[in-house]
């Protein structure tokens, strides 16, 4: 095997690549060898190329440890010819980047040369610049349909190993509010696995259904890969809530639930992402469960599985039609166990049920949504760019027009070993909608929505939303 020089700081170059005019390759899939073309100039095959790498440099380290980046270098050496020499460069920076120790992270290939250089021996450098000590910062963040300022401090790398502590404010525009502190550290694996414990309180205010609430406890995740696009997280969170009645108006099946509870819960979420983007896919698909088990401790005791699902097919240039669909289920455990109503799921609002107000469809009493233990939903896209393409290769490219059709069912259902009464269950007092407008994309994180939305089907005691509609958010069905 090569050897890596973690702490390199000159790397000397061969006259062949490092002076003179660049050299171009126009690569190709003819035969192995080189084939000229009708412009004089050769397509060279890279997989064809025989190469190995007999050293790598990493330039640029001061706190980093060396065992942690030889760990994350050293499948470079595998590579048998250039093209996966070219490959597996890029592979290692994506894992250096991965770390959360440097930034600016270069790739520079040079013949070898010097004592144990082979014919075909090739230097991988990799310049990097580390962190800094302590980093922090104010700005805006974007979810479930509000805006928030953030103020954050961290320390990236504090040991040496990719550890981390992050300190987090945020104040909404619906007056949730939040600290978040947490320690992070990558674990060896080849699954990359990163452990996080966080301490939070969180505080947030539901109009819909009367109510605020106050969360304060620890979580514990354990996040890694189990291929290149499916990640899992296996958390364990103990949350002290409180919940208060936001009005005196407030229904009595609100302010029954009123009080203190103790939720001590397991959770595995498993997200399998293969979409070319998380915002404005063109192809692709989204796979994601999450499944709950409370009652580990404390009074609140349920299993609640929810489930998300996204297809992507592209039709023409800049058309896209986009399925999603999603359901949950909540069941109660026996005993002495129960369930908040901050547990249960709710319906309607820009975010999934377009067409319905926020937790505007499913039961409710004196006007407050209770939510309930069952859920589903599904929505059909066309995504076109804006008419006549204005702004195309620049700002234009941030806005999407889509029509869409939206409905779901949501309620107490019980269901049995009768099949077909199930799906009548899930069927009878279907929401539904449909409408048109425009998507605007925030970075490659968020998106705003303005939607013109027409209700169909309607149940009692639900509140539509027709005319304009406005979402902004993360994720949307």
């Amino acid at each position: 095997m090569g050897t890596v020089y973690a702490k390199e700081q000159f790397i000397e170059k061969n006259e062949s690549f490092g002076s003179g005019k660049p050299r171009h390759l126009n690569l190709g899939t003819n035969d192995q060898e080189a084939e000229e073309c009708t412009s004089g100039k050769k397509t060279i095959k890279l997989e064809g190329i025989q190469a190995r790498v007999d050293k790598i440099h990493v330039d640029g380290l001061n706190r980093t440890k060396d065992d942690i980046v030889v760990e994350t270098v050293s499948d470079l050496f595998k590579a048998q010819d250039f093209q996966q020499v070219l490959l597996g460069a890029h592979k290692v920076r994506e894992k250096l980047d991965a770390l959360g120790c440097f930034r600016n992270i270069g790739i520079y290939i040079d013949i070898s040369s010097g004592p144990g250089a082979t014919p075909h021996g090739l230097e991988v450098t990799f310049h990097v610049r580390e962190l800094k000590r302590l980093m922090g910062g104010v700005n805006t963040m974007v979810g479930n349909n509000e805006g928030s300022l953030v103020v954050g401090l961290r320390a990236p790398n504090l040991l040496g190993r990719g550890e981390k502590v992050n300190f987090e404010y945020r104040y909404g525009s619906k007056r949730t509010t939040g600290i978040d502190i947490a320690f992070s550290k990558p674990l060896r694996g080849k699954w990359s696995p990163v452990f996080t414990t966080s301490v939070f309180q969180r505080g947030a205010e539901w109009p819909p259904s009367a109510y605020k609430q106050m969360d304060r406890g620890i979580l514990l995740d354990l996040a890694f890969s189990s291929s290149s696009s499916v990640q899992h997280n296996l958390q364990w969170e103990g949350n002290y809530r409180d919940l208060s009645c936001l009005t005196r108006a407030a229904a009595f099946a609100v302010r029954e639930q009123a009080g203190p509870t103790l939720k001590s819960s397991i959770r595995h979420i498993i997200t399998a992402d293969r979409r070319d983007a998380p915002i404005f896919p063109s192809k692709g698909g989204l796979f994601q469960l999450t499944t709950e088990f409370a009652g580990l401790g404390g009074n609140i005791g349920f299993l609640k599985n929810e489930l998300m699902l996204q297809a992507n097919v592209p039709l023409l240039e800049g058309i896209v039609i986009q399925g999603g669909v999603q359901g949950g289920l909540l069941t109660h455990l026996a005993g002495d166990k129960q369930v908040s109503i901050c547990d249960r799921f709710f319906l309607g609002g820009p975010l999934n049920l377009r067409g319905f107000e926020l937790r505007g469809a499913g039961p409710h009493s004196d006007g407050n949504a209770l939510g309930a233990d069952v859920y589903w939903a599904a929505a059909v896209h066309l995504y076109t760019p804006l008419p006549f393409r204005p702004g195309k290769g620049s700002l234009g490219d941030l806005f999407r027009t889509h029509v869409f059709f939206n409905c779901g069912n949501i309620g107490n259902f019980r269901f049995t070993e009768d099949y077909q009464r199930n799906f009548e269950q899930l069927a009878n007092n279907l929401r539904s909608a449909y409408g048109l407008g425009v998507a605007l994309r925030i970075g490659q994180v968020a998106r705003l929505e303005l939607n013109y939305c027409i209700p169909v089907r309607i149940a009692a005691g639900d509140r539509p939303c027709s005319g304009v509609q406005f979402g902004v958010g993360v994720n949307f069905l």
